[in-house]
């Protein structure tokens, strides 16, 4: 079986809340080391390294919520371990980020095109994060709320199975960026940044694709070098405006129209409305510390005002 997993062509702004398929656990024996057979054995040595250790108190110790770091981590307990450890602590260590979290505002993250997920996968069956960083307005959204809406969509994605086994792809639009927005971008924020996408959220990047961008992205990108090793430098792809090599690693098929794509730009309040009607959704949000009675609250309120 190869690396890429075929990709479904439905369009459909939910997550995936099912088994995955029979290919994709095979895929996941395969690649990431998961065996049926083993799994509970594992889960339970994970389990008991945590009680042992005592490095963390996690709000969660359930099979679902531990299989994401061992997918992660190619079901090496010790480095699943650390991740989870690391998770913690990040959230530890930024407060900010979790705490007092503005899911109203949040959303206008979403319909601003700031940030956005597409109803459709790659063409290996990966999920999309796509950045268009020119259209971001700090005096509209800061840095901080940014940061909460990447790491809302990631603890989102992190439910999804699939997403756990196959990871995703992120893309950074960069057309309009100026120096506006790149004085935000200072060490701090670069390290941040380097730990959500790496080191501390339990979702995999398969690949960063650059597009778009102008001379002043080589001030930022030079912040972040350091910080990446071969392996990680490997799966970052410079394209500028040439289409063409963004299609060598990304189907047209799969993309949007302005990126030489197929697909026009979808509602975003799909994907709200889906979130709001999955118990599933709002039960894990809750979990996580997300008030998400007082975003029904406000948009019931906000119902009532258009209806009258």
């Amino acid at each position: 079986m190869s690396k890429t997993m075929p990709c479904e062509e439905e369009v459909i702004s939910a997550l995936d809340l099912g088994e995955p398929p029979q290919e994709i656990l095979d895929y996941a024996k395969k690649e990431l080391g998961e065996d049926p057979e083993t799994r509970c054995q594992v889960l339970e040595e994970f389990r008991d390294l945590i009680y042992e250790k005592g490095e963390c108190l996690p709000h969660r110790t359930d099979d679902a919520f531990l299989l994401r770091f061992l997918r992660m981590r190619y079901f090496t307990v010790k480095r699943a371990h650390k991740m989870l450890v690391n998770y913690y602590q990040f959230k530890e260590d930024n407060p900010e980020v979790f705490e007092d979290v503005d899911l109203n505002h949040l959303q206008k993250i979403g319909e601003a095109d700031l940030i956005s997920v597409p109803p459709y996968r790659d063409q290996n069956g990966r999920r999309i994060l796509l950045y268009r960083l020119g259209l971001w307005d700090p005096e509209q959204f800061t840095i901080t709320e940014i940061f909460q809406a990447s790491w809302l969509i990631l603890e989102l994605a992190a439910i999804e199975q699939r997403h756990q086994i196959l990871g995703g792809v992120v893309m950074f639009d960069l057309g309009g960026l100026t120096m506006q927005q790149v004085w935000h971008v200072t060490p701090k924020i670069v390290k941040l940044i380097f730990q959500i996408m790496v080191t501390s959220a339990p979702v995999r990047t398969h690949a960063c694709h650059i597009i778009n961008q102008p001379w002043i992205f080589e001030i930022v990108f030079n912040l972040f070098k350091p910080l990446l090793d071969e392996r990680m430098t490997q799966r970052v792809f410079i394209h500028s405006d040439n289409m063409e090599s963004l299609h060598q690693h990304m189907d047209p098929k799969n993309l949007p129209e302005r990126y030489g794509g197929v697909h026009p730009d979808y509602n975003y309040n799909d994907w709200i409305e889906f979130f709001k009607g999955s118990e599933k959704i709002l039960w894990e949000l809750t979990t996580l510390g997300y008030n998400v009675e007082e975003k029904q609250d406000l948009d019931d309120e906000e119902n009532e005002k258009v209806d009258s």
